[in-house]
């Protein structure tokens, strides 16, 4: 899977406990990303090129569909403030395939960076 480069921004509250298209409950504290092409499953990294910060993330859901501003993804708010991207919206971000056979996702490893 190819490295991008692109626009993310933040979904939350009113995605808070539904399902996603990995068939697991959304929790908008956790660090979980929506992109339309990449597997579920994937594990990322994601940089915000604004500020250096970077996170570790698995693709669980799809999007962003907003149709307005190009985006590349959408961030957890657990993500998002992660990245200290909460309050400005649209951020400059750089995603990079880390894995292409995750099976397992193991709690607690999207904290390391």
């Amino acid at each position: 899977w190819k490295k991008y480069q692109g626009r993310a921004s933040w979904y939350g509250p009113g995605f808070h406990l539904k399902k996603m298209a990995s068939g697991e409950r959304y929790d908008q504290n956790e660090i979980l990303i929506a992109h339309r092409h990449y597997p579920i499953g994937l594990v990322v990294r994601v940089t915000n090129l604004q500020n250096g910060l970077s996170v570790i993330a698995r693709v669980e859901d799809r999007g962003p569909y907003a149709e307005t501003d190009l985006r590349e993804v959408d961030l957890s708010l657990g993500a998002a403030r992660a990245l200290k991207s909460v309050g400005q919206g649209v951020v400059p971000v750089k995603i990079e395939p880390l894995n292409t056979h995750l099976k397992k996702w193991v709690r607690g490893f999207e904290q390391l960076v």
